[in-house]
């Protein structure tokens, strides 16, 4: 299993939510799924200067049907109309093999 420790700044959590709701059928039909899912209040330590208010894992059966998701024509349609505008920053904490 391929997984990536994931932040992000999340402006329009409305939007985001129905980003998730459409893309997670994608992601599912990719052998993907969400892990851990946190809404961050306070960040006391990070090694980037954007900021974030969301932490999630997201994990893969490996890293070429990542790739595969996420170059999918159908996610980067539900990533251009509500992804784009719900989302500041992003940041990869971590990306490993289980």
């Amino acid at each position: 299993m391929y997984e990536m420790l994931m932040a992000m700044n999340i402006t329009d959590d409305e939007m985001y939510s129905t980003y998730r709701r459409a893309m997670t059928p994608v992601l599912h039909a990719h052998g993907g799924s969400f892990g851990y899912d946190c809404k961050v209040s306070e960040v006391l330590i990070s090694e980037t200067p954007e900021p974030f208010n969301r932490v999630f894992t997201i994990r893969f059966p490996d890293e070429a049907t990542k790739d595969t998701f996420f170059s999918h024509p159908e996610y980067l349609q539900i990533k251009a109309q509500y992804f784009t505008a719900s989302v500041a920053d992003i940041t990869l904490i971590a990306a490993y093999r289980k």
